[in-house]
C-alpha cells in the first residue's frame, strides 16, 4: 500500500492511471445522452450530461500530468517511441480545449434543464454534437500515446521528428530546478573574467567615438585660435586708433587767436 501512495506521487503514473477517463467517461457520456434522447427524459439528460462533464474535465489533470511526465518518459523510450511521444503531446497540446468547451457546455446544460426541464431536447442534441466530435479528438490524441511505449501497437512508421523548440511544456515544472543547477555548477570565477573584460571593453573607446573625439579637439583647437586671433586684432585696432587720435589732437588744439596772430603783419 505504501508502494502505491508513493507511485501516486510520479506523473508518469498518474498520466498512465487518468488517460482512460476522458474517452471512457465520454463514450458513456453519449451514449447516455443517445438513451436519453430515445427515452424523452429529462432526468436521463442531466444524468448524462453529468457523465459527460465527468469525462472532459477529466482531460485537464491528464494534461497536466502528461506535461510533467515528459522529460522522464521521452529519457526512457526508443527513438520511435520518442516521435510518438512528441506527436501525443502535439496533439494534446491543439486540442486540448475541446474538452474544456465540452465541460462548459455539459456543466450549463445540467442547469439549464433543472431550471427548464423542457429544453432537455435541444441541450441533449447540442451536448451529443460536441461529446461525439470531442471523443473522436480523445481518441486520436490516444492513439499516438498508446505507442509511446507499446512496440505491439506499432503497425506503421513513427511520424517525423519534431523540433525540441516546440516542447516548451517542461519548463515551466523544471525551468526553476534546471536555472538552480546550472548556477551551482557553474564556476564562480568564470563570472569575474567576463565582468572584468566587459569593464575593459567599456572603458576602450571604440575607433568611431575615438575619432570623434579626436575632431571635437582640433575644433575647439580652432575655435582657441581664432578667439586668439580676434583678440589680437582688437588690440591692434585699439593701437591704431591711439595713435591716430594723438596726431589729430595738436592740430585740432590749435585756438583761431593763435592762428590770427599768425597771420597778422606786425606793427
Amino acid at each position: 500500500m505504501n508502494t502505491f501512495f508513493q507511485h501516486l506521487r510520479d506523473p508518469e503514473y498518474m498520466h498512465v492511471l487518468l488517460n482512460p477517463l476522458p474517452v471512457y467517461g465520454l463514450a458513456f457520456g453519449t451514449f447516455a445522452l443517445v438513451l436519453a434522447l430515445v427515452l424523452k427524459n429529462y432526468r436521463v439528460t442531466i444524468a448524462a450530461l453529468v457523465l459527460v462533464f465527468v469525462g472532459a474535465i477529466s482531460a485537464w489533470p491528464v494534461y497536466q500530468y502528461g506535461e510533467s511526465a515528459y522529460d522522464r518518459v521521452k529519457s526512457v523510450s526508443d527513438q520511435a517511441g520518442e516521435q510518438w511521444l512528441d506527436e501525443h503531446m502535439a496533439r494534446g497540446e491543439k486540442m486540448i480545449w475541446l474538452f474544456y468547451v465540452l465541460a462548459g457546455v455539459a456543466g450549463i446544460g445540467v442547469g439549464a434543464v433543472l431550471k427548464w426541464p423542457r429544453t432537455f431536447m435541444p441541450v441533449s442534441l447540442v451536448a451529443l454534437a460536441l461529446s461525439s466530435g470531442t471523443l473522436g479528438v480523445g481518441a486520436y490524441i490516444s492513439y499516438a500515446g498508446g505507442h509511446v511505449r507499446h512496440r505491439e501497437f506499432r503497425f506503421e512508421p513513427p511520424p517525423p521528428p519534431r523540433e525540441e523548440a516546440e516542447h516548451h511544456h517542461g519548463e515551466e515544472q523544471h525551468g526553476t530546478e534546471t536555472h538552480e543547477h546550472a548556477a551551482e555548477q557553474k564556476p564562480a570565477a568564470s563570472a569575474q573574467p567576463e565582468m572584468e573584460h566587459a569593464g575593459h571593453e567599456q572603458m576602450q573607446p571604440k575607433p568611431e567615438e575615438a575619432k570623434t573625439e579626436q575632431e571635437r579637439k582640433q575644433l575647439e583647437a580652432s575655435r582657441l585660435q581664432l578667439e586668439a586671433s580676434q583678440k589680437q586684432l582688437e588690440a591692434s585696432r585699439k593701437q591704431l586708433e591711439a595713435a591716430g587720435g594723438a596726431s589729430v589732437t595738436p592740430s585740432a588744439s590749435t585756438s583761431p587767436e593763435h592762428q590770427h596772430e599768425q597771420h597778422s603783419p606786425h606793427p
